[in-house]
């Protein structure tokens, strides 16, 4: 299989894991960031809901896997000449790939402590709670970060439609404006947490859309050397 195609898939792969997660995470009743629930409430949930919390989390590490190898062939599979240098804008990209991966395992080791915490020591939970919002409200940062740089980079190599680009344009925007303003959530509730969910639902949407881009650009079957390609051979019959 060549690469292109290989992080084509890679990027669906992501999407359809990261969209099982957290289905797992909302049928088990875990708190969204756009949910008020009171300190009770959340240790009740993570007492209780150490099964789905562990499924969910052991999902992850395949899904930090595919995503690097999707950035990367974005990065490398469309340049526009394979001997020009790579552009900077798509180094901006990768980077906040990487970036959202690091900080999106401590947001996940955070709540597997959140278990712990909840069963065995429940006078920690607030303070792992706090370290969690804050945690997973900043991680949106990355995520814009890593929009703008490749949507960038497809505007500037042409492989990008417009309509592509607009979509990670305002997903970047409205996760940053959402990172920007998580300290004010961390006890209580961010006032602009739908608008990062808009912006996360959008960077699927456009993950997705550039995993197409790459399935398309992928090379046919080479044909061995001294053998007619279908196309000849039809044309000689």
């Amino acid at each position: 299989m060549s690469f292109p195609r290989l992080a084509g898939i890679a990027g669906i792969g992501f999407v359809v894991i990261l969209i099982v997660a957290n289905l797992l995470l909302t049928r088990a009743g875990f708190p969204t960031p756009s949910k008020a629930a009171s300190l009770d409430e959340i240790t009740a949930v993570f007492a209780a809901g150490s099964g789905p919390m562990r499924l969910a989390s052991a999902l992850l590490p395949m899904a930090w896997l595919l995503a690097t190898v999707f950035a990367v062939g974005v990065c490398v599979c469309l340049r526009r000449d394979e001997r020009t240098r790579t552009d900077p804008w798509s180094l901006v990209g990768l980077a906040g790939v990487l970036m959202q991966s690091v900080v999106f395992t401590s947001v996940e080791a955070t709540r597997l402590a959140l278990v712990s915490a909840a069963q065995h020591d429940s006078g920690s939970v607030a303070g792992l709670w706090g370290l969690h919002t804050a945690l997973f409200g900043f991680n949106q940062v990355f995520l814009a970060t890593a929009l703008l740089g490749l949507s960038m980079f497809g505007i500037r190599s042409g492989a990008m439609a417009r309509w592509h680009a607009g979509t990670g344009f305002l997903a970047a925007a409205l996760l940053f404006l959402t990172a920007t303003t998580s300290p004010y959530g961390v006890g209580s509730v961010n006032p602009l947490a739908l608008l990062g969910l808009a912006g996360w639902l959008l960077w699927l949407v456009w993950i997705v859309a550039y995993s197409v881009i790459l399935i398309r650009r992928a090379p046919g079957p080479a044909v061995p050397p001294g053998r007619p390609d279908t196309a000849a051979a039809s044309t000689s019959m």
